[in-house]
């Protein structure tokens, strides 16, 4: 495709292509473009053949025709950079991997537009991010929980963001967590599958549905033992639902030492262990979940790579009360 300004003019519609739609022949010709920012432009009538405006998405490409796209400026992303320290386990041109601290939220949201992971990046990424939608901002394709730590990819251009988000919708990204739960899953490996939705009682929690949610597996693994107590476990995701792992393993009656929102600690019987590891176990401040390992296809270089981080302080000091090392 030839550049000129921030105009983009597109190869003539061949044969192979008659009959497609408008959308999805610029898609396919414009590599730093998605789909949908293709269609966003679309209806801002940014998109024109000769002296015609194409305003229609679902337009047919017509032989011979060629289509002019006029790039708008980007537009400064509205949350404001953050000078906030980083643990970067990789970076490249197209896409940074990080170890994202618990108590650090993702995105900047109503009540929480300050300290987020986004912030951070703004700061620090400056001027090597392109647009993502034609907003200069770092592209999320999945998040974590404000309280769970870990490993996050993210995108610093619409070409890494069209990947990485192809796939997770495909299910074809690794990622293992490491989640220390009360007593002891039965069987100590297995698969649980069931769909996810939000729960009729409490609009703050997600649950497993019997009608509609989505469709949800998780497949873990149990590491270590602390007698009936607590239990180290392996979880490997093969979809990525809000709460997927607390919401499984709560279903198998393990839920996550600290989670506040699925299980009340006055609640839970905790035996075997000296009042002091069981006081630590009841006042440990989050859900104990790490995000110990991702693994995904580079956008660019197509070559497959993989990361591993290690467990923050207090997940680790939880591990040593219970002996889980």
């Amino acid at each position: 495709m030839e550049f000129e300004s921030n105009i983009f003019i597109s190869p003539e519609v061949d044969d192979a292509a008659v009959g497609m739609r408008v959308d999805k022949f610029l898609a396919q010709n414009v590599t730093e473009m998605s789909r949908s920012q293709v269609q966003r432009l679309i209806e801002q009538g940014m998109v024109s053949c000769e002296d015609h405006v194409i305003a229609d998405c679902a337009y047919k490409v017509r032989k011979g025709e060629e289509y002019q796209v006029e790039i708008p400026p980007l537009e400064e992303a509205n949350p404001l950079p953050e000078d906030i320290a980083l643990d970067i386990v990789y970076e490249d041109d197209d896409l940074i991997v990080v170890n994202k601290p618990a108590g650090m939220t993702v995105h900047p949201a109503p009540g929480a537009s300050h300290g987020t992971l986004v912030n951070a990046l703004l700061f620090h990424c400056k001027d090597k991010l392109s647009g993502i939608g034609g907003v200069k901002r770092p592209g999320i394709v999945h998040r974590i929980d404000k309280d769970t730590s870990g490993l996050l990819v993210v995108a610093k251009n619409d070409l890494a963001h069209r990947g990485l988000a192809e796939q997770f919708a495909e299910h074809s990204i690794e990622r293992t967590y490491h989640a220390v739960v009360y007593g002891v899953p039965q069987p100590l490996q297995g698969r649980i599958e069931g769909n996810i939705g939000r729960s009729r009682y409490d609009r703050k929690k997600m649950a497993m549905v019997q009608i509609g949610g989505k469709h949800a597996v998780t497949n873990y693994k149990t590491l270590r033992l602390c007698g009936n107590t607590a239990a180290l476990v392996q979880c490997n995701l093969e979809t990525g639902r809000t709460h997927q792992i607390r919401v499984h393993l709560s279903s198998i009656g393990c839920n996550l030492i600290g989670d506040k929102l699925y299980v009340k600690s006055s609640k839970t019987a905790i035996s075997g262990v000296s009042p002091d590891v069981k006081n630590f176990i009841l006042h440990f401040p989050r859900q104990a979940l790490h995000a110990k390992s991702l693994g995904f296809v580079h956008p660019r270089s197509k070559k497959f790579m993989q990361f591993d981080s290690s467990y923050p302080a207090d997940f680790e000091e939880l591990l040593e009360k219970l002996q889980l090392v």
